[in-house]
């Protein structure tokens, strides 16, 4: 009977090349006994090993059917990983991301420089549209540069009057007003640029009239730089990402299209308990941690902006009840326009 040593020192000559008459002159065996146990070590390769469960096979099926339902766009582990645990998943998102990295092919990111500004300088806004045609759906979304933190109002036209009251109501949300604001080249903030001189650019006379009030300079970015405002974009991608594609596909599978009523109820929910307490990538802290020191440098909210301008286009839904401020410690008018919360 061999020792293991020499048994592997038999595999392992074998696998180097080794023929069987030089592993047994090398090892002082007969050329049968080097047959044997090399056989013996095919046939072990050869018997297939028994698969252990995993803690995610029963869920593997439903996961398949929540991509498919949501297919082009795409699903990511924290927010399916949500759905799981409501019923009753106990594993890790380890597994959970192996699983969906098998189902599609992940790309590598574009490197993306970024630029860092003061506390209370600056928030980014940007229009992202979900919908359009007959029933049209989009959202401003508002990212201080700072902290992070976000602001989402689902919307069904992004005119004027719309993207003035979603300001007001970001404002409120995040506590203060920042000294500028930095947008793409929309019609409705700007009406031409450079026509003063260089960087010197014609706004939209309503809406500069409305930044004065508030106290807050718009900005624009470059021509063909949207990354310019690469936090607001990377946040557009989280939000698609992560609550309008789980939100949307789950309720196209009961046939029903998502309302701007309905994401705004569950919009307001997603940012205080997910969005803006999650670790951040670029500045590894909550954004809400942040915001509490942003919010001391940034300006006071004065009264609101009057206008002789239409109503916008905001779904309010009606019988709100009052709802706490916990965690964001700031005015609860942006809550209560917003939010359907059963108690």
């Amino acid at each position: 009977m061999l020792t293991k040593e020499v048994i592997v020192e038999i595999r392992v000559l074998a696998r180097q090349g080794k023929a069987v008459r030089e592993i047994a002159r090398e090892l002082g065996l007969s050329r049968n006994t080097v047959r044997k146990y090399l056989r013996s070590h095919a046939e072990d390769e050869r018997i297939p090993r028994v698969r252990r469960q995993q803690k995610l096979d029963p869920f593997k099926d439903y996961l398949r059917e929540r991509v498919r339902a949501a297919h082009p766009a795409w699903l990511p582990a924290t927010a399916l990983i949500l759905e799981l645990r409501e019923m009753g998943y106990g594993g890790g998102i380890t597994q959970l991301r192996i699983f969906l990295m098998s189902l599609r092919a992940v790309a590598a990111p574009d490197p993306v420089v970024r630029f860092e500004t003061e506390p209370g300088q600056q928030m980014q806004v940007d229009w992202i549209v979900f919908r359009r045609g007959k029933m049209p759906l989009s959202a401003f979304v508002a990212t201080l540069g700072y902290s992070r933190a976000s602001y989402v109002e689902f919307v069904t036209d992004e005119k004027l009057p719309t993207l003035i009251a979603c300001h007001e109501r970001a404002f409120d949300f995040f506590g203060g007003v920042p000294r500028e604001v930095l947008y793409d080249n929309v019609k409705t903030v700007v009406i031409g640029r450079d026509v003063y001189g260089p960087g010197l650019h014609r706004y939209q006379p309503a809406f500069l009239d409305f930044s004065g009030h508030y106290g807050f300079v718009p900005r624009l970015c470059k021509p063909y730089r949207a990354k310019t405002k690469g936090k607001v974009e990377r946040f557009n991608g989280y939000l698609r990402r992560s609550f309008y594609n789980p939100l949307a596909s789950r309720l196209s599978q009961d046939r029903l299209h998502l309302d701007a009523a309905t994401a705004n109820g569950e919009v307001i929910r997603w940012l205080r308990n997910i969005a803006n307490v999650r670790i951040h990538g670029t500045t590894g802290q909550p954004p809400l941690t942040l915001l509490s020191r942003e919010q001391a440098k940034l300006q006071p909210l004065p009264e609101p902006w009057r206008a002789s301008l239409p109503a916008p286009a905001v779904p309010i839904v009606a019988d709100r009840p009052a709802f706490d401020d916990t965690p964001l410690q700031h005015r609860l008018s942006v809550y209560q326009a917003l939010l359907t919360e059963a108690r």
